[in-house]
């Protein structure tokens, strides 16, 4: 355990208020197993987001929208198991709560029961915020997502900036506020230029989580893989690289493939050895074969 985790309590949403309104920043992280949930932990972490985003750097999907909900399960599960402290988000993937509320319900409450999510995710306004309120209403928090939604990124024309013109941004502050009025706990809002994020934080009464959206959020998320490094896929432009453990990790296999080939791996300190009499005693026994 971390110095961190043995002088920390567990974050609640209460909690998470009170950071607002002094103005002290959230810090949200994204993790998909156990051993990430144990270093996001350790690191002092507010909030862990099982992200979709988990469909491309650990299942090796083109985009977030194969992923299923019993593949999103199994990720958040093992993540459960390794946080105590911060609150744990579970993103709901698409095709999983758009059609219905009755769908919504039922699928959050498998990452609630199932998984121990503290609250569930869903993208865009619009009918989202019909979803947002059912699932509210139902006694579920919800986290909601505007800006670039990367569950619908093709409708967007891609991974791309949104609210780039006064009205995108106007509609982008609409959905926001709406998701705000169903009854959402927190918002997150993905690259957007900072002026919309500056133009809605004081409206807003939820904690706002930017990504690629300026410094005027009241807190900050990335993905686990894309700040350590370990993702190979392009990083958007937000994405700064506060280490690169995908370079060390390839230098550390390759070197143990090398001291394989070499003889010098396994050594006589990696190696287990018998009595001197039982081995004698074996070869004894294979001699008698």
């Amino acid at each position: 355990m971390s110095v961190h985790a043995a002088t920390r309590k567990r974050v609640t949403l209460a909690g998470l208020a009170e950071k607002k309104g002094a103005a002290d920043p959230i810090v949200m992280v994204t993790a998909y197993d156990h051993p990430g949930a144990q270093i996001v932990e350790a690191a002092g972490v507010d909030i862990v987001l099982v992200g979709d985003s988990g469909a491309m750097t650990v299942l090796g999907y083109d985009s977030t929208v194969p992923v299923t909900v019993d593949e999103m399960l199994m990720l958040t599960r093992a993540v459960r198991r390794g946080l105590t402290i911060p609150l744990l988000v579970g993103d709901l993937p698409f095709g999983s709560y758009e059609a219905s509320d009755s769908l919504a319900i039922a699928t959050a409450q498998r990452f609630i029961k199932e998984a121990g999510c503290d609250l569930v995710k869903i993208e865009r306004g619009g009918t989202s915020v019909d979803r947002a309120r059912a699932l509210v209403a139902a006694g579920i928090p919800v986290v909601g997502h505007v800006g670039l939604t990367p569950q619908t990124a093709t409708a967007l024309g891609g991974y791309r900036a949104q609210g780039r013109t006064a009205d995108a941004a106007r509609a982008v502050i609409d959905d926001a506020l709406a998701l705000q009025d169903a009854g959402c706990s927190l918002l997150v809002i993905e690259a957007v230029p900072s002026e919309v994020t500056a133009a809605l934080s004081p409206l807003m009464r939820i904690p706002v989580i930017g990504i690629g959206a300026g410094a005027d959020a009241d807190g900050q998320v990335l993905v686990f893989h894309d700040l350590l490094g370990l993702y190979d896929g392009g990083a958007a432009k937000f994405v700064k690289r506060y280490a690169d453990l995908r370079a060390d990790a390839v230098a550390g296999v390759a070197a143990y493939a090398e001291e394989v080939h070499s003889g010098a791996y396994p050594a006589a300190e990696h190696s287990y050895s018998m009595p001197a009499d039982e081995a004698a005693a074996l070869r004894e026994m294979i001699a008698g074969r």
